[in-house]
């Protein structure tokens, strides 16, 4: 068991890098004054297609796609951690090395979970070349939400699946006792489709079903009042400051849909996209948001979701990829449907969640 000390100083023994199981993880506590406003970026210079939890230890953890910070700085799943949502701090690389079951790629798209029945955090993955022929998605755990994670290998790819693309893995599970239920959704502009999961984690059972067309990548399904949201991203998430990338949403009263938008419209046809939630606005500086995170409500009732998006006056990283720091924007349910203020990234300061 780590032994944690908060401290008024700022030190971190990465876990990361040091095999020794024993070793002290020594973290600063962070004021006791809660900051009560926040304003876009919450991070730079990038944690794409961001995935977040509450760990046990009351620190939120997010996790990032694989990329190059700086010249000969590669981060393999970067996870960053903050207090509050609001101030952010690294932590380290997911994993200490690249998984080996595929020969070449990136790791994409992660997504954290942690699993009530052995109290591991599970990090499902994207494993993929740009325009790769057999992409495929893996996962592995570790007892710390900071890592390092254990390789468990693939869980499915392209070849084995039948889905062109099968990226961006969305781990969900519904119901509880008997009848509980644990699904895997994934795909990207060659439809969504989902899975059910054994209890391991990592095996697929029975057969595929299909949830929505070839409009759509990035697949979160947020459960609310008896309904499933399922928030989707379309168009091209990496052309830098040109991106068209945005957020839509669509409902259903199943997990397996059918899913319509807020007019009744099926999002199963290929083409179709959702009821528009968050797309890109130059005037506001910022363009290109998408592939959501988790949604959380603070302690106040507050709904607040976290995403991506690109910066017009600083889109690229040293390497020529499309830069893409984390952002968070508050959510208002109306007649049951959810929104953002204006649609667009906020680039003001916006009252702060709040946590106890």
């Amino acid at each position: 068991m780590k032994q944690i000390f908060p401290l008024l100083f700022l030190y971190l023994l990465a876990a990361s890098c040091n095999d020794d199981k024993n070793e002290v993880l020594i973290w600063n506590d962070p004021p006791t004054a809660a900051d009560t406003l926040y304003q876009n970026p919450l991070f730079e210079p990038d944690l794409a297609d961001p995935s977040f939890i509450r760990a046990s230890d009351g620190w939120f953890y997010a996790y990032g796609t694989q990329n190059d910070w700086a010249p000969g700085i590669t981060r393999i799943t970067p996870i960053v951690r903050s207090k509050n949502l609001v101030k952010w701090e690294f932590v380290a690389n997911a994993f200490e090395t690249k998984p080996s079951w595929k020969s070449e790629g990136g790791i994409w798209a992660p997504q954290i979970v942690l699993n009530s029945r052995d109290g591991y955090y599970y990090l499902y993955y994207s494993f993929s070349l740009w325009g790769d022929a057999n992409p495929g998605i893996g996962v592995a755990r570790s007892p710390y939400p900071y890592g390092p994670f254990e390789d468990l290998g693939k869980v499915l790819d392209s070849q084995s699946s039948g889905v062109r693309n099968s990226i961006d893995p969305f781990y969900i599970e519904t119901g509880s006792g008997r009848n509980r239920k644990s699904y895997l959704f994934w795909g990207s502009f060659a439809g969504i489709w989902g899975i059910e999961m054994s209890s391991d984690m990592k095996t697929t059972v029975g057969t595929k079903f299909k949830i929505a067309g070839n409009g759509f990548e990035g697949t979160y399904i947020y459960p609310k009042e008896g309904k499933f949201f399922f928030f989707g991203s379309s168009g091209n998430c990496c052309e830098g400051a040109d991106s068209q990338y945005r957020l839509s949403v669509a409902v259903a009263d199943d997990i397996k849909g059918p899913y319509k938008t807020k007019d009744g419209k099926d999002i199963l046809p290929d083409g179709v996209e959702g009821t528009p939630f968050l797309r890109g606005d130059r005037n506001t500086g910022w363009v290109g948001p998408g592939h959501n995170g988790e949604i959380i409500q603070d302690d106040n009732g507050r709904y607040f979701i976290l995403y991506h998006a690109i910066a017009i006056d600083n889109p690229l990283l040293p390497n020529g990829a499309t830069r893409r720091p984390l952002m968070m924007d508050e959510i208002v349910w109306t007649d049951g449907w959810p929104a953002i203020e204006n649609s667009v990234p906020s680039n003001t300061k916006k009252p702060a969640p709040f946590f106890e």
